[in-house]
């Protein structure tokens, strides 16, 4: 495996490569996809080949957004 691939392992799933993500990112990733909550979304911005911004959007779904619920 050379410098610019990352094997991930998954329980229950054989190893991946990945060329373009790193472990740093893939992990970035995964934590930006925990804070979208249930309606959002996670955007990447790639520049001059690279990931070089992230950009997260968090929605609210207002059928469920009433009195005394928290957003």
């Amino acid at each position: 495996m050379n410098s610019t691939e990352t094997k991930i392992t998954v329980q229950g799933f054989r190893p991946q490569k990945f060329k373009f993500l790193d472990q740093k990112q893939i992990d970035l990733i995964d934590e930006a996809l925990s804070t979208v909550g249930e309606y959002g979304e996670v955007r990447l911005i790639v520049e001059k080949g690279r990931i070089r911004f992230l950009v997260t959007q968090k929605s609210f779904d207002v059928l469920k957004w009433g009195h005394g619920n928290q957003v």
